[in-house]
């Protein structure tokens, strides 16, 4: 179900129905998707099962996300699946989170490093529980010299907490002397980059989120200056390749000017 009802490409509004029949742009794919995987306890509660199931299904979900991004030519996919604050809920569903992490990567790493993907974490994983950094490290080892989509997990992620990382790197190299007062004072966007969790990895053109909430949640706070958003009442377990495309489609007739005139 799509939350808007038009929008502008040029002079013209453009209706749903009309957006239905548009055919997807392949030589326009955004070079990076980001989503915010949301809606796995409420898609459970519904059915009148418990939260942990409904995690277990949104994992389930992944491989048919991940290969579609892959397979439409997405060069960047980064995947919100932890975030700092989901640390505040149950020990149990944390614990669950942590098991299916795991599990997932143990079970997909041949396929995803046989698709050419490469796997990357953003987000402090030294907290994460010891198996879940010893498959990480695994899969970003393993995939590392992989020429595909670049798979990017975000695990105890937060956007404020990323932007106060880089700043206390940044401090870090002065105190150093890596870098001078002078340099300090001309720094610019493109060397703050340089200092966060996603240097050398382009800001996100299209940020999805499932379930309906319409909110950032702390998430690529900085990156996400100028990308479009797009909201679905779908939750995460039942989005499906379809719902990607409605996605893509509804970005490829934005007009993006980037604070310009087109």
């Amino acid at each position: 179900m799509w939350k808007f009802l038009g929008f502008k490409n040029g002079d013209n509004y453009i209706k749903n129905d009309e957006k239905k029949q548009y055919e997807l742009n392949y030589d326009n794919i955004p070079r990076h998707i980001a989503i915010i995987m949301d809606g796995n306890g409420r898609w459970a509660k519904e059915k009148n099962l418990p939260r942990s199931i409904g995690h277990t299904v949104a994992v389930e979900n992944l491989n048919k996300i991940i290969k579609e991004t892959s397979d439409l030519g997405v060069k960047y996919l980064t995947l919100y699946a932890f975030s700092t604050e989901n640390w505040n809920r149950p020990a149990e569903e944390v614990n669950t989170l942590m098991k299916l992490l795991a599990e997932y990567l143990k079970k997909q790493l041949n396929e995803l490093h046989k698709n050419n993907v490469i796997v990357k974490t953003i987000g402090d994983i030294s907290r994460l529980p010891d198996i879940c950094i010893q498959v990480l490290e695994k899969s970003m080892e393993k995939t590392k010299n992989n020429t595909g989509m670049l798979l990017n997990l975000a695990l105890n992620y937060g956007g404020r907490d990323e932007i106060l990382y880089a700043i206390k790197n940044i401090f870090n190299d002065y105190v150093e002397g890596i870098i001078s007062k002078e340099d300090i004072n001309n720094i610019n966007v493109e060397i703050f980059n340089k200092y966060l969790y996603t240097k050398n990895i382009p800001d996100p053109d299209l940020i999805i989120r499932t379930s309906g909430e319409q909110r950032l949640s702390n998430f690529l706070l900085w990156q996400c200056a100028y990308s479009e958003f797009w909201y679905t009442d779908v939750k995460w377990p039942d989005f499906s390749k379809e719902n990607l495309h409605e996605a893509i489609k509804d970005y490829q007739l934005r007009n993006r000017r980037f604070g310009g005139i087109k």
